[in-house]
């Protein structure tokens, strides 16, 4: 039976294309801070690399910092720019939600506002939020569960006004949506390769310009000292190239991962009962996540029986995959207790086919309807 992988917001497959490009830069060796030839051809693939995740997301290359991905881009901003009081929404990733309730054991008062019905932020109660002591708003640009995308420029503009740096967790919405740094108007965004089907184990920050970020670790001083240690050249080219391959087929990309998550959620939905969470508007969804509940079924039961069934999909975050708690984004949303524990996240990547949804839509009826009658499910 043939796999099929609909959780790709938890990782995507490297694109072959990627590993092509960083194949030279593995095999060559050379530090890019060596004087001599094989060192300064791997400060040419590190600065062309710079140079390429600046332009595409909007940003100059001085902006940029290398990390080892999402996980500490995100803590970097955080830690580094929390002083005082901290605004964060409750829908945050575990990256960002961490390191905010460690600031909180510290000391550091929390404040998280409301997110609507859609799980999106209410903007009025983030601006009520804010006051004198609060140095540090947070908010994602789109929710790694639902898909929601979240008014990041428009929060940025108001605590700005007030004097109050904004972070965003970009790793959700890189390679999925066009981002453009300077116009959301935010201190610091955070991203990872291996969400855009380049490596795992290397992303980014955007630290924007004039912006003072003190460093967590201290060493040879490389980056500018913002993020010491020899950079992972070969790891930092292939994101630079998944990248570029996402800016010259993003378009096409959008319409055709759109096109078939719709074409999901209509096949399921003419079977049975789904309830979508999230938003309505096509404007504010990423346009490759779909989140259904399946009123009156178990998740849990459902996620197994579709593994065994070979389909690959989740109930959520997966650096949360082993809790047993509900997911706090859909707590967040209100969601009702008869659907928290029945919605499944599916999540598309750059080489799911209309043949590999057809197959799930198969699969999952099948599934959904013996569960919800009883029979036993072969495996």
């Amino acid at each position: 039976m043939r796999s099929i992988d609909l959780d790709q917001n938890a990782t995507t497959p490297l694109d072959p294309a990627v590993l092509d490009a960083m194949r030279p830069f593995w095999l060559a060796g050379g530090n890019p801070e060596s004087r001599h030839s094989l060192g300064r051809a791997s400060r040419r693939g590190l600065e062309r690399s710079r140079e390429v995740v600046a332009r595409v997301l909007g940003a100059s290359p001085a902006e940029v910092v290398f990390t080892s991905g999402g996980t500490e881009a995100n803590n970097l901003a955080v830690f580094g720019l929390a002083t005082g009081a901290i605004v964060a929404s409750p829908i945050e990733h575990p990256a960002v939600s961490g390191p905010v309730e460690r600031l909180k054991t510290r000391g550091a008062y929390v404040t998280r506002p409301d997110v609507d019905r859609e799980g999106v932020a209410d903007l009025a109660a983030f601006a009520n939020a804010i006051d004198p002591d609060t140095s540090l708003a947070t908010l994602m640009l789109a929710n790694n569960e639902t898909g929601a995308i979240q008014p990041v420029a428009r929060l940025a503009a108001i605590a700005e006004s007030l004097g109050v740096p904004v972070h965003t967790d970009a790793v959700q919405a890189v390679g999925r949506i066009p981002v453009h740094f300077h116009e959301l108007g935010v201190a610091t965004l955070a991203a990872s390769a291996h969400k855009f089907h380049g490596p795992a184990g290397v992303g980014f920050l955007l630290v924007r310009s004039g912006v003072s970020l003190p460093p967590a670790l201290f060493g040879g001083g490389q980056q500018r000292g913002q993020r010491p240690g020899t950079p992972p050249v070969a790891l930092i080219v292939g994101m630079a190239t998944a990248l570029e391959l996402w800016q010259a087929d993003s378009s096409a990309r959008m319409a055709r991962w759109q096109a078939l998550r719709d074409r999901l959620e209509s096949g399921l939905s003419r079977q049975f009962v789904v309830v979508r969470h999230g938003p309505h508007a096509e404007e504010s969804r990423l346009p490759q996540t779909l989140n259904l509940g399946f009123p009156g079924l178990d998740g849990d039961a459902l996620l197994m029986q579709l593994d065994l069934a070979g389909v690959s999909v989740s109930l959520g975050s997966a650096c949360s995959s082993g809790a047993t708690t509900a997911s706090p984004t859909l707590l967040a949303m209100g969601v009702p207790d008869d659907q928290l524990r029945s919605s499944v996240r599916f999540s598309l990547g750059a080489f799911t086919t209309e043949e590999e949804i057809d197959e799930v839509i198969r699969r999952v009826g099948a599934i959904v309807g013996r569960i919800a009658t009883g029979r036993p499910i072969r495996t």
